[in-house]
């Protein structure tokens, strides 16, 4: 009867370490790190937004005429 509760012996170890995306997070969301980590995520989302508001945009096809705003009398 002491057999049918036998325990597995080939579990895997829960107290491996985690991967590595999880120990940056979790380094990342300590506090010092977490300023720098929040001040580099805004200046990068600053610095592309710069980049796409200085790229021109593409010309439109020369058959395409512009949207009228008002009636011409």
């Amino acid at each position: 009867m002491h057999l049918a509760f036998a325990q597995k012996q080939d579990m895997p170890d829960k107290s491996s370490p985690p991967g590595a995306l999880r120990r940056f997070a979790s380094w990342a969301t300590t506090p010092p790190q977490a300023y720098g980590v929040y001040l580099t995520a805004v200046v990068l989302v600053f610095l592309l937004s710069f980049y796409a508001g200085t790229m021109k945009p593409k010309k439109t096809p020369d058959g395409v005429s512009p949207p009228v705003s008002a009636p011409r009398s």
